[in-house]
Formats: structure tokens, C-alpha cells, sequence
């Protein structure tokens, strides 16, 4: 009887996960990997595909930034088009198109063919990183939350994260063929397993006949001139330069009419309502600083080696993969955490590691190399783990199953945003301070300097031992130290800027509200 009495009491356990589903999720998750991942893998050896296809440095920059545009616009379109396909359909044809255009991309033989097969590419792969989180919150009961939401943040994060050694690896071991032919095998798996196996939902067609073509071509001229704006605005001098002035007229256009269809039409092309949910909102904008530093830090790192050590694709790599394994090795460790704090403690926690390890990179001096780099990267990967779990929660886990499909879409959108809108400031930042660190050091070396006169003198007398005009040669050698520490002192800057605003998170996770219980995780099907 006692007995009787206590499992009466008892919490039901929840039902053992469908094999099926959970080897549609795991495929579904290898294809996600497959396109964040290749947005850095390529940046890492772009010099290689300019040299092989004997392209301009201005040319080759499109190969990264026609992938990103089109990536921009599908990620939030990919909501509506899994209601109307299914997250099957959608992200079987997602896969296949993916596979296929890094083939293409394989067998590019100009620059303007890299550029549309890269456009393709994004466009096409976008549709695939939305559907994972979606899929995440609504086929798993929350209590499988713990193992499901670490390993989607783990491949958000360590994808861009090894990028840059995977492709460093396959340009020097191969070619730059095989950044794209890596992608085939595991596309084709991908491919058929989601066709075999995913059956989350079901089409909606009938709301095709609703789609607003109206408010599709203005969300793409939004994003798409927005994301070329910050892309090249850097390089260009910003509105010195009419292209970017015509491309923020077009984004301006572009975001008007998009958000007069969004609140204005029945069925819009993306739905906003989600950003009523307090949680949604505040998560989604941690998304968006966390892509500052995901994809801020895992391009400013691999400037610094380049530029000031003169490390190749493949030593970046080498230097690097240890923010992989740290956040490799965090992820289960930020699972166990989710079910023991508060999601705000492990936000303010994360947030501190950051960052303390961006902080710890502002001695940084021109003899930095992997040593002294060891310690901020693994306070970076745990960090970034520690955030992204709970963020993933707050964000997506009190939501309704019928306004995940939408959300998933901005709440990635908004995390692409943020690196695009963090390596335009970073880029700009670099760029000034560099200037003005170069002005103020330049006013201290002069002729009026015995210091300087001396060294001056000396190196002079040294290149005039071997026949070589002195002067001429310890001047432009001066010039050269000069603007390497200016170059230092800027990234410096950058670093302490990071670290202000992962600091001023901690204070805003004040303003979230603790998360109650999701929605069943079956309520929508």
C-alpha cells in the first residue's frame, strides 16, 4: 500500500526519445556545422583562392561577402518556408543545395563564378541553422534540455571557433579545392538521413497563397545592404564612398517597408510578435553581443598573429584550436550547470570570464604568441559556453511551440548580426586608433629626441658598413617600429572595449526574468 501511495506521488518520468528523432536531430546538427563552419574555413585561406584564381583583393573580399548576404536574408525567411514546406522538405532541399553549390564552388574557374556559387552557398545553407534550434525546442521535453541546448551551442560556437585551423590544415595539406569538396560526403549523409528520418511536422501550403513577395524583397534589400554596409564600409572610408552611401539609402528603404509589412499584413514574411516575450528580447540581444565577441574574437586573434607575428593559415589554426578544446571540453560541464543554477548566475559567470580573458590580452606586446594567449582563449571557450546555454534557454525555452519555428529564425539572425556589426566596429576601431597611436608616438621620435637621434645613428652606421644609404634604411626601420607598436596599441584598445561591454552584461542580466517552465514540447504537433 505504501508503496501504492508513493508512486501515485511520484513525478512521471518522461517517455524514452523516439530513435528516430533523435538521429534526425544529430543529422540536422551535422548540417549546421557544415555551414557555420564554412564561413570560416574559408576566411582563413583566402589568399589561396585569390592566388588560384587570379583574382584582385578586392575581388577575392566578395567570396566572403556574397556568402554572408545571402546567408543574412534566408535565416529569418526560413521560419515561414518550414510552415509552408515542413522542416523536412526544407531542410532536405537546404542540404542538398548545399552540397551541390560547394561542389560548384570546387570547380570554380574565375572570380565571378566563386562569387554567385558563394551566394548560393549561403543563401541555401542559412535555411539549415535556424531549423536545428527549432527542432531542439519543440521534440524535446524540457527536461532533455540539459543535453540538447550544449550541444547546439557547442556547434554555434566551436564551428566559427575552428574554422580557421580546419581550412589552414586543407589549404596547406591539399588545395583550396578541398575547403568546399570537404563538405560533399558529409552533405550527401546529411541529405538522406533528414529525408529519412525527419517527420516533426507537417506542410502548411495553403499558406503560400498568402506570402508577402513584397515583404521578402524588402526584408532582402534590408539585410542584404545592411550586411554589405558593415561588410565594406571599413575599407571603403564609409560615406566618403557612394556605393556604401547608396547602400545605406537602400538599407533605410528597405527597413521602412519591411517593418510597415511586418505589422501591417496577415501572414509576414517574419514574424516579430516573438519580441513581446520579455525573455525572447533580452535573450536575443545577448545573442547579438555574444556574436560581437564569437566572431570579434575569432577574427581579431588571427589579425593580431598575422599581422604583428607573421604566423601562417596553419599556425593561427594550431593557436586557436585551444578555445576549440575549451569549449569542448565546458560543454557537458555547462549542461550538468543549466539544471543546478539559475540560468542568470550562469550568464553572469560567463559573462565575467569573458570579460576577465579579454581583459588579460591588454599587456599584450609584440612578443605574444601561443603562451601567453593560452590562458584568455580557454577563458573565452568556457565563457562562450557558459553563456550560450543558458541564453539558448532564456531565449527559446518559455516560448510557444508554434512561435519557435519564427523565433529560432531572428534569434540566430541576431547573433549574425551582432559579429557583422562587431567586426565593422573592430575593423573601424583598429583603423583609427592605429592612426592616432601612430600621430602621438611620431610626435616623441624626432630629430629633437637624443634617444632617438642616437638609435637613429647607429643603425644608420651599421646598414653604411655594408655599402647600404643608412640614413634612408634606419628611418623606414624606425617608421616600421613605430607603426607596429601604434598597431598594438590599437588592438589594445579593442580588447579594453570588449571587456567594458561583457562587463556592462552582468548588470543587464539583472533585468531578466527567471524562466518558468517551457510549453510541452509536444503541444504544437
Amino acid at each position: 500500500m505504501a508503496a501504492t501511495t508513493a508512486s501515485a506521488g511520484a513525478i512521471p518520468a518522461d517517455p524514452p526519445m523516439d530513435k528516430r528523432k533523435l538521429i534526425a536531430f544529430f543529422a540536422m546538427v551535422l548540417g549546421m556545422f557544415m555551414s557555420i563552419l564554412d564561413i570560416q574555413i574559408v576566411s582563413a585561406s583566402l589568399s589561396e583562392i585569390q592566388a588560384g584564381l587570379s583574382a584582385g583583393s578586392d575581388e577575392v573580399a566578395w567570396v566572403q561577402t556574397s556568402y554572408l548576404i545571402a546567408e543574412v536574408i534566408m535565416i529569418p525567411l526560413s521560419g515561414t518556408l518550414a510552415r509552408i514546406l515542413s522542416t523536412r522538405v526544407l531542410f532536405t532541399i537546404c542540404a542538398a543545395g548545399f552540397t551541390l553549390s560547394s561542389a560548384l564552388c570546387a570547380t570554380a574557374t574565375n572570380i565571378e563564378q566563386m562569387i554567385i556559387y558563394r551566394a548560393l552557398q549561403g543563401f541555401i545553407g542559412g535555411g539549415m541553422i535556424p531549423s536545428v534550434f527549432a527542432a531542439a525546442f519543440t521534440i524535446f521535453p524540457p527536461s532533455k534540455r540539459s543535453v540538447v541546448s550544449p550541444i547546439i551551442g557547442l556547434i554555434a560556437t566551436l564551428a566559427p571557433t575552428i574554422g580557421p585551423t580546419v581550412g589552414g590544415y586543407l589549404s596547406n595539406a591539399f588545395s583550396w579545392h578541398w575547403l568546399f569538396l570537404v563538405n560533399i560526403g558529409p552533405g550527401i549523409f546529411v541529405t538522406l538521413m533528414v529525408w529519412t528520418f525527419v517527420d516533426f511536422d507537417k506542410p502548411q501550403h495553403a499558406l503560400m497563397k498568402r506570402f508577402d513577395w513584397a515583404g521578402l524583397a524588402s526584408m532582402a534589400v534590408f539585410l542584404g545592404s545592411l550586411e554589405y554596409v558593415l561588410e565594406e564600409g571599413n575599407s571603403k572610408d564609409w560615406f566618403s564612398d557612394e556605393r556604401i552611401v547608396i547602400g545605406a539609402v537602400a538599407m533605410t528603404i528597405g527597413a521602412l517597408v519591411f517593418f510597415w509589412r511586418a505589422f501591417r499584413v496577415d501572414f509576414p514574411v517574419v514574424d516579430l510578435k516573438a519580441f513581446t516575450n520579455r525573455n525572447f528580447a533580452f535573450g536575443s540581444l545577448f545573442s547579438f553581443i555574444m556574436g560581437v565577441g564569437l566572431y570579434g574574437l575569432t577574427y581579431i586573434y588571427p589579425l593580431y598573429l598575422a599581422r604583428i607575428r607573421g604566423y601562417d593559415a596553419l599556425m593561427i589554426g594550431e593557436t586557436m584550436f585551444v578555445s576549440g578544446l575549451a569549449m569542448f571540453f565546458t560543454a557537458p560541464v555547462a549542461g550538468f550547470l543549466s539544471n543546478k543554477l539559475d540560468p542568470r548566475v550562469m550568464m553572469a559567470i560567463g559573462f565575467f570570464g569573458f570579460a576577465l580573458g579579454t581583459y588579460l590580452v591588454t599587456g599584450m606586446t609584440a612578443d605574444w604568441d601561443f603562451y601567453e594567449l593560452f590562458v584568455p582563449q580557454i577563458l573565452r571557450g568556457c565563457s562562450l559556453m557558459l553563456c550560450m546555454v543558458p541564453i539558448n534557454n532564456v531565449a527559446l525555452g518559455t516560448l510557444p511551440p508554434q512561435r519557435i519555428q519564427n523565433a529560432s529564425g531572428l534569434y540566430n539572425l541576431t547573433r549574425n548580426l551582432g559579429g557583422a556589426v562587431g567586426l565593422a566596429i573592430i575593423n573601424t576601431m583598429l583603423t583609427q586608433r592605429a592612426d592616432e597611436h601612430y600621430a602621438r608616438l611620431s610626435e616623441h621620435v624626432n630629430y629633437g629626441n637624443p634617444a632617438a637621434l642616437d638609435w637613429l645613428n647607429n643603425v644608420a652606421a651599421n646598414y653604411n658598413s655594408y655599402g647600404i644609404d643608412g640614413t634612408s634604411a634606419a628611418l623606414s626601420k624606425l617608421s616600421g617600429m613605430v607603426n607596429q607598436q601604434a598597431t598594438i596599441m590599437s588592438f589594445i584598445d579593442v580588447f579594453m572595449a570588449l571587456t567594458v561591454l561583457f562587463s556592462s552584461l552582468i548588470l543587464l542580466v539583472m533585468l531578466i526574468s527567471k524562466p518558468r517552465a517551457a510549453a510541452p514540447a509536444g503541444g504544437g504537433h
